[in-house]
């Protein structure tokens, strides 16, 4: 069954473009910096004193506030708005703290989570993986568990906010980030900023979300929670940041495992045009087991499963069927909550249930489900702002592309991905979503390149992931240098999340003593 904790592990996306490093603080005198060195201009920031708490006020929905209760604590850490002026405005990173559960003596440091998207919230996979996966087990013994909220996610503020939740219910809330949503004019591109503006707080807090700014707020992290290195755990999207920060802050790393990556090397169109290569490649593996079953939706010729699934959900762009409680299902949202189901294997009949429904009852309630669940939504109708951060954080990084190229990527996605074709004409009616974003991409193609001074890292790679194909695991290495640990299987992500004793063994050797598995070495899934 494809959980809530099974959508917070998953939460994907990407993005890209450059910022120079000197509004980092590095140093211009030519020297490297020294391990903890504080840069300058940002000394009230590194010397503040983080207080740890009560997390009530901190949850954003009624799911968060099942979790954020004792024995995790939380604080606000101030931060600029914009490091290029840190005597302006600030930002509040909202931080969960699980205390090391061992004994004192035996403590480490502090182990940072980042679970991916980007606009995953890091506060409630730190609790979840606490939870779950690592419940007794020896990484909460030596670290102080802690997950953030990166800048305008979550509960961190200002927070990005494009969409009501009303609108969020009715399925207003697409954007041209994934190629496959609808037409979209000039005014709609620049109306879609101006509401992102309206709601979160002006232009400014649009343009200061981007993954280098996120870096820069992960390393007052390190020095307020009084690391002197960063130890730090990724995932999906949560590797770019890692990566980011490993070249901004190389001389601040004592250890980094990077799981299911996201290649330093690939840009915009070419990352998003692997990524649904593997979503199909994810499709074709769930009709094959489908046609298993003589009541397959899908039909028992997995080769035919494509041209059935458009003959299906493509209707549902003109018509979109009853979901329950007065809600309906548009083609967006059916075929998001299909490729969230795509993620792992184990979600497969769920997915497949919500074909069935749809083609015998033309109902779109179990889709519609796992659509809610992967963005967010909770039981009383309140969404996360995932959808509307990851807009706001990839516009900052990626790059931009003119209407001409944007349909050209579209076409493309189709034709790697057609599971998720629209049938419909492309030129004319596609745009970039972010052409009108107040702030030029950030990050830079490629990213974290040659950097030197690092210790070795550990980076994880699953055969059959769709989202981050395995061979990016590689490329980060090569980048970065380290040892690629393969794990055979069909998901996206596996570290921290306890299903796999192997990968946990490894992982644990690795964060505690800094041992890497034997190159080669395998898990199965």
């Amino acid at each position: 069954m494809l959980t809530r904790k099974t959508y917070v592990r998953s939460l994907l996306m990407t993005g890209a473009m450059g910022l120079a490093l000197s509004a980092c603080g590095q140093p211009t005198s030519g020297q490297s910096p020294q391990p903890g060195e504080i840069p300058v201009g940002l000394e009230r920031f590194y010397n503040q004193e983080l207080t740890f708490g009560s997390c009530e006020g901190y949850a954003t929905t009624a799911i968060e506030a099942q979790l954020y209760v004792d024995p995790f604590e939380c604080g606000r850490l101030e931060v600029p708005l914009d490091y290029d002026d840190p005597q302006g405005e600030t930002m509040q990173i909202a931080v969960l703290r699980l205390p090391a559960q061992g004994e004192p003596s035996q403590r480490i440091g502090s182990l940072v989570i980042n679970p991916g998207g980007p606009g995953g919230s890091g506060m409630q996979v730190a609790v979840l993986s606490a939870l779950t996966g690592q419940k007794d087990g020896p990484l909460l013994q030596r670290f102080d568990w802690v997950g953030f909220d990166p800048r305008g996610v979550g509960a961190s503020t200002p927070a990005i906010n494009c969409f009501t939740d009303e609108e969020n219910d009715r399925g207003e809330n697409q954007t041209t980030l994934l190629g496959t949503s609808g037409e979209w004019s000039t005014d709609d591109t620049r109306e879609l900023m101006e509401k992102c503006a309206e709601g979160s707080g002006g232009e400014d807090v649009l343009a200061a979300v981007g993954t280098r700014n996120v870096a820069r707020d992960m390393d007052i992290l390190r020095a307020v929670l009084g690391d002197e290195k960063l130890t730090f755990a990724g995932q999906s999207y949560g590797t770019r940041l890692g990566a980011v920060y490993a070249e901004m802050f190389p001389q601040n790393v004592r250890a980094m495992v990077f799981d299911g990556v996201i290649d330093p090397q690939q840009g915009s169109a070419e990352r998003r045009l692997s990524l649904h290569a593997g979503f199909q490649r994810s499709f074709e593996l769930m009709a094959e087991f489908c046609a298993q079953s003589s009541d397959c939706p899908l039909g028992t010729d997995p080769e035919q499963a494509t041209a059935v699934f458009q003959d299906l959900f493509q209707p549902l762009i003109d018509d979109p069927v009853p979901a329950g409680n007065g809600r309906t299902l548009n083609f967006f949202q059916a075929t998001s909550g299909v490729g969230a189901g795509l993620y792992t294997a184990e979600a497969w009949p769920r997915v497949i249930d919500g074909i069935a429904q749809l083609k015998n009852e033309g109902r779109g309630d179990q889709l519609l489900a796992i659509y809610d669940d992967f963005h967010g939504r909770d039981p009383n109708g309140t969404w996360t702002n995932f959808i509307e951060a990851n807009l706001a954080i990839n516009c900052n990084d990626e790059e931009r592309r003119t209407p001409e190229q944007e349909a050209n990527l579209r076409r493309q996605i189709f034709a790697v991905n057609p599971f998720l074709d629209t049938g419909r004409p492309v030129e004319g009616v596609t745009r970039d979503a972010c052409e009108f974003w107040p702030s030029e991409p950030t990050l830079g193609f490629p990213y974290a390149q040659d950097v030197e001074g690092l210790p070795d890292m550990l980076i994880i790679s699953i055969t059959g992931d769709p989202a981050t194909p395995y061979g990016a695991g590689a490329s980060l290495a090569e980048a970065l240098g380290g040892t690629v640990l393969t794990v055979e299987g069909e998901r996206h992500t596996v570290a921290l999340e306890g299903i796999s004793p192997c990968v946990n063994a490894i992982v644990a050797d690795y964060l505690i003593d800094l041992e890497l598995p034997v190159e080669g070495d395998r898990c199965v899934l």
